[in-house]
């Protein structure tokens, strides 16, 4: 695997030729093509290395899948479908694409044909939907790309000869080589710093991912599945990868999102993580008013990062004060803010030993109204655990500082809450901030060790908290530090006395040379 300072050289690397390629396209509507070129070529070279490592186990140690003729692949498709996911004929795959990417004059339309090729050959297998529309950002006849077909054949041919230069690894049956989700990963957080808002809508930044993923699972060995109902890029999801997964690769990862684009990036994530498709269900649906996995509920483990005061239809939708997702709390989320809507539904999507870790923005912690009697309900029934007070500027899009909220339903072993102020955790990083290893270390310190600690942690009683109006803010409860210097009042009125003096002087030469100036 490569170090970290060899990686960091190659994030450089690629975000300059990703940057150098895209010319005068915007770089959040460019990434389509960058990131579709790197999952094109990952899934080419990883069905070739299934069928060589198959047939170099057989003996056929000089066998060479991107060599052989298509006739005589087609006859591996049902059993590479099945495994796999999907098929790829040789003349499709990218790394013979690209030998003749200069000489294409119909590169756009074999482009295309070539990924509806591939979409296809999942058409009628477990793994249709989660290969159905994995290509349908990439658009090749984009008038973005170029105001003729050749000028885009040669972008595009650019592309696909720099993803082509990239030295991604090739281990891709090795669950531990994340090298090309890595740089997946880093390439979406690129271009969602760039993008702003809109960019911070799809991406977590990967340390307060790694932080949520480590509260869910904390002592809790026995996570078959973990679940975000508004994955993303699938970050989040893809935390558990790098830590319970690798004990566990039979781990199940369910998400849900509602934007079309960001439903592709998280299914690609996946693949490029080596998640097997029948490991993953990534649903495209509003989860407020059309949940995909409740057959799939409980789970053992929720991460999430849902959007801020997100619009909903609340209680104009009179179905849903019903709902047994919402109904408990006897009131719905208001329609201007939704945030309490997704913290309902993650609870009731929860297991009576799972954990869930949710990014939530401030107001909630505070706000009345129907919020203040959510924030009641799940006091009284002692569903929240913990409350974690993140520093501000750590999203992309969002400067304010954000908090986590740890619900538990029936695995607590107090009636308590644990408030933790990490306001001031974290180190500056241009001009965002950014929580360090040592920085979730301290967290996790905090998190674990459920006790006092000056400036830093308290343990409230739920009645305690009920009588303060339900108020959940960190603030309220954790005492702030004074950093305030010690005012010496001797020095000061000493100071004082001398400046006083000093004008009584300056007055009395100042009439000296007025009555000078008069004679």
């Amino acid at each position: 695997m490569a170090t970290v300072n060899e990686r960091a050289e190659l994030h450089k690397t690629i975000w300059k030729i990703a940057n150098d390629l895209r010319g005068s396209i915007d770089g959040w509507e460019f990434k389509a093509y960058v990131l579709g070129s790197i999952f094109y070529r990952f899934i080419s070279e990883n069905i070739s290395e299934y069928f060589n490592t198959r047939m170099h186990d057989l003996g056929e140690s000089d066998f060479d899948y991107a060599g052989m003729s298509d006739d005589l692949a087609i006859g591996g498709k049902t059993d590479a479908v099945q495994t796999k996911g999907f098929f790829i004929l040789p003349s499709q795959l990218f790394q013979n694409v690209v030998k003749n990417v200069d000489n294409d004059e119909n590169l756009n339309e074999h482009l295309s044909s070539i990924f509806r090729s591939i979409e296809a050959s999942a058409q009628g297998t477990e793994s249709e939907e989660k290969m159905r529309g994995l290509f349908s950002d990439f658009i090749v006849d984009s008038s973005s790309l170029g105001t003729t077909v050749i000028k885009r054949n040669m972008l595009l041919a650019k592309v696909l000869k720099s993803v082509a230069a990239m030295d991604l690894g090739s281990q891709y049956n090795k669950t531990e080589n994340d090298t090309i989700g890595d740089v997946y990963e880093y390439l979406m957080q690129m271009y969602a710093s760039q993008a702003g808002k809109s960019g911070g809508e799809f991406f977590t930044p990967q340390a307060v991912s790694e932080l949520l993923a480590r509260i869910a699972a904390w002592n809790n060995p026995n996570i078959q599945k973990v679940y975000d109902p508004a994955c993303g890029s699938g970050s989040l999801l893809l935390k558990f990868k790098k830590t319970v997964g690798r004990e566990n690769p039979n781990l199940k990862y369910f998400g849900q999102e509602i934007n079309p684009t960001t439903y592709n990036l998280c299914r690609i994530n996946m693949f490029l993580h080596n998640v097997n498709y029948d490991n993953f269900d990534i649903a495209l649906e509003d989860t407020l008013l059309k949940p995909q996995h409740i057959d799939d509920a409980p789970f053992d483990a929720i991460v999430s990062n849902p959007p801020y005061s997100l619009k909903w239809e609340g209680k104009d939708n009179t179905i849903l004060i019903n709902d047994p997702r919402y109904s408990p709390a006897g009131v719905l989320a208001p329609k201007s803010a939704a945030d309490l809507a997704f913290t309902m539904h993650m609870l009731w999507h929860l297991s009576e030993q799972g954990t869930a870790a949710i990014v939530e923005f401030p107001g909630v912690l505070y706000r009345g109204g129907d919020e203040r009697k959510i924030r009641q309900y799940l006091l009284k029934n002692n569903y929240v655990d913990t409350v974690i007070q993140l520093p501000d500027n750590l999203f992309f899009g969002v400067g304010i500082a954000t908090c986590i909220i740890v619900l538990k339903k029936s695995a607590k072993s107090d009636a308590n809450v644990l408030f933790i102020d990490a306001s001031k955790l974290y180190q500056k990083n241009g001009n965002k901030n950014v929580l360090l290893p040592e920085h979730q270390e301290k967290i996790m310190e905090l998190y674990a060790n459920r006790k006092d600690e000056q400036y830093q942690a308290k343990l409230v009683k739920n009645d305690d908290i009920l009588d303060n109006d339900a108020n959940l803010s960190v603030s309220s409860y954790v005492e702030q530090e004074d950093t305030r210097e010690e005012i010496n009042i001797a020095e000061v009125n000493s100071k004082l006395e001398a400046l006083v003096a000093e004008g009584r002087e300056l007055n009395s030469k100042i009439e000296s040379i007025i009555k000078e100036m008069e004679v």
